[in-house]
């Protein structure tokens, strides 16, 4: 085979970064070195779109040996807090990544004030006081040239004592801004003399009021890139516009400078990812917080990386998931139950199968012992043969699921109703021979026979049924809250509904809380966050709510895609 068809062969399972890379350390660019950074705004909480890049910039520095520092873009105190910080860092380790270094674009405050001021003695940069609704109307459109600012062609030495008024403290919010001088007749919207320093009268969380003039990202974000030495810059697509911008800053900030290397970042764009049934915006998932529409940031409903943590998702099925949907140039829409599926396969060859009954009724086995308790083996999990077993305890008196039982059944009814058998799983056949009902005819006890001969794993018991149905014994179980989860949102795509506002959307079965769940016993030592199969249920994971008197399980997902079928005869 020819060296190029190898290289072909061999790209096949690159992303289209990848190869850029490989490429760029073929060249000898930059030394051989590779540098990444991870940029989020402490402003919220990340979600599962940020994933998508954490596992990107950190994974690409892992395997070419290069370096991810984290850095955070805290530009605007008003939004920004040292909860999103702390909690942006447990994401991160959550995933099992650890950064090279911390940095903050606050840390480069100074270098960017210096680097405002080189470019309004350049003649690059201007004071303007016009308020924010003439600069936008001046702009123009991106058919229509923009028209110059009055204030464009102020003194060099009027804009350096203005800006230095910015950060003064006499003037307010909005008074005045910076703005970089380019040309307002661009074709590129972004170079019509675009803003880059505002007054912020807000206490910063690390500055404390140290400043009043803060940055803009699109000035800040390439300038802190090239102050600590990133290679490959990776943003989402929407940032490609931006990306010119991005170098006439970064190539203004190498002609002042005397670094002769020739090293200059540069940025890339992959496809963000976008999930059905879900809204990925920081500020409408704040609204969601402040609303009350859910908990918590970390609320299971919440595409936050803290909400599919605390649902019971992996950190392994959250790569596996991004591996699967990839990184290209182009923007998409991923069905949810992609993910879902990905945490079923993942969860069903690490989570014990346990018993657990949501809605239970009692069992009453007529013709079982008062008082025998009989010791059953029941297996860990079918997929590894190494989790082994554990013990559960057969009695008299049991709890099924409600659902299990129908007094009147149509033919093809394999479950609980008088006159047929059914096997419980792991234990006997038993046939149903009636029920009680109280005043209001919900029925409050099922009566069965069980044939002794039948005991599961018995060699002589050749009888089949149909029917095999989970239970609890009455006499040995713990009492537990379930919650079950759905899809917060009952709309495909609540991102593009234009008739009504995105909380309208919301799903109102999105939470169920069952309140006298029976779990078997061998759930009595699970640890937050311990993942299990409830047998013909789901996956479940106990919640941080849990207490010592009283257990809080979440469903992870169903055992297999229900919503499909709902969606489907809408």
């Amino acid at each position: 085979m020819e060296k190029n068809s190898v290289l072909e062969e061999t790209n096949k399972s690159l992303n289209f970064i990848e190869v850029i890379i490989e490429k760029d350390l073929q060249e000898g660019k930059n030394d051989g070195r590779i540098q990444t950074r991870f940029p989020p705004e402490p402003n919220g909480y990340l979600h599962i779109g940020h994933a998508k890049a954490i596992c990107l910039d950190f994974g690409l520095a892992k395997k070419y040996g290069g370096l991810c520092n984290l850095r955070f873009d805290d530009t605007n105190p008003v939004k920004e807090d040292v909860e999103y910080v702390d909690s942006i860092k447990a994401d991160i380790k959550w995933l099992g990544f650890e950064w090279a270094n911390i940095y903050y674009a606050s840390d480069y405050f100074p270098q960017l004030w210096a680097f405002a001021i080189r470019l309004i003695k350049d003649g690059r940069a201007y004071i303007d006081e016009q308020s924010a609704e003439d600069i936008a109307q001046q702009k123009g459109s991106p058919t229509l040239a923009g028209t110059h600012s009055p204030h464009r062609e102020r003194l060099i030495e009027e804009n350096l004592s203005l800006f230095e008024k910015m950060n003064s403290g006499e003037l307010a919010e909005g008074a005045m801004v910076l703005r970089a001088k380019i040309d307002m007749a661009s074709s590129n919207m972004h170079f019509r003399d675009p803003i880059i320093y505002r007054i912020i009268d807000h206490p910063h969380h690390r500055t404390g009021t140290q400043w009043k003039a803060y940055p803009m990202y699109d000035f800040a974000h390439g300038e802190s890139d090239y102050f600590e030495g990133v290679t490959h810059s990776v943003c989402t697509l929407e940032f490609v516009v931006h990306r010119p911008l991005y170098d006439w800053f970064i190539d203004r900030l190498v002609e002042s400078g005397d670094d002769v290397s020739g090293y200059r970042p540069h940025q890339y764009e992959f496809n963000r990812l976008n999930l059905t049934y879900t809204i990925m915006s920081k500020r409408k998932l704040l609204e969601l917080v402040q609303g009350g529409f859910v908990r918590s940031w970390d609320d299971p409903r919440m595409p936050t990386i803290s909400g599919f943590r605390r649902r019971g998702y992996t950190s392994d099925s959250i790569h596996k998931f991004i591996d699967k949907i990839g990184y290209t140039k182009y923007d998409g829409v991923v069905d949810m139950s992609l993910l879902e599926h990905t945490i079923r396969e993942d969860l069903n060859l690490k989570s014990p199968r346990v018993s657990a009954v949501l809605n239970p009724v009692k069992l009453i086995i007529t013709n079982y012992p008062d008082d025998k308790e009989e010791m059953l083996e029941a297996c860990n999990n079918p997929e590894d043969e190494r989790m082994g077993s554990h013990e559960i305890v057969f009695t008299k008196e049991l709890y099924i699921e409600r659902e299990d039982f129908m007094e009147d059944a149509p033919k093809k009814y394999f479950r609980m109703t008088p006159g047929q058998e059914v096997r419980l799983k792991n234990a006997y056949i038993v046939k149903c021979i009636s029920c009680k009902k109280d005043e209001a005819g919900e029925i409050e006890e099922i009566y069965a026979e069980y044939d002794p001969q039948t005991r599961s794993g018995m060699s002589q018991s050749n009888k089949k049924v149909k029917g095999t149905l989970h239970w609890v014994s009455a006499r040995h179980n713990i009492c537990a809250e379930v919650r079950i989860y759905d899809r917060l949102f009952d709309v495909e795509n609540p991102g593009a509904e234009k008739e009504k506002k995105f909380t309208e959307l919301l799903n109102p079965n999105s939470l169920t809380v069952l309140s006298n769940c029976r779990l078997e016993m061998e759930l009595a030592t699970a640890k937050t966050y311990d993942n299990f199969q409830f047998q013909r249920l789901g996956y479940f994971n106990v919640d941080p709510d849990s207490t010592a008197d009283k257990l809080v399980f979440n469903r992870t997902v169903s055992l297999k895609d229900s919503w499909s079928k709902i969606k489907d005869k809408k």
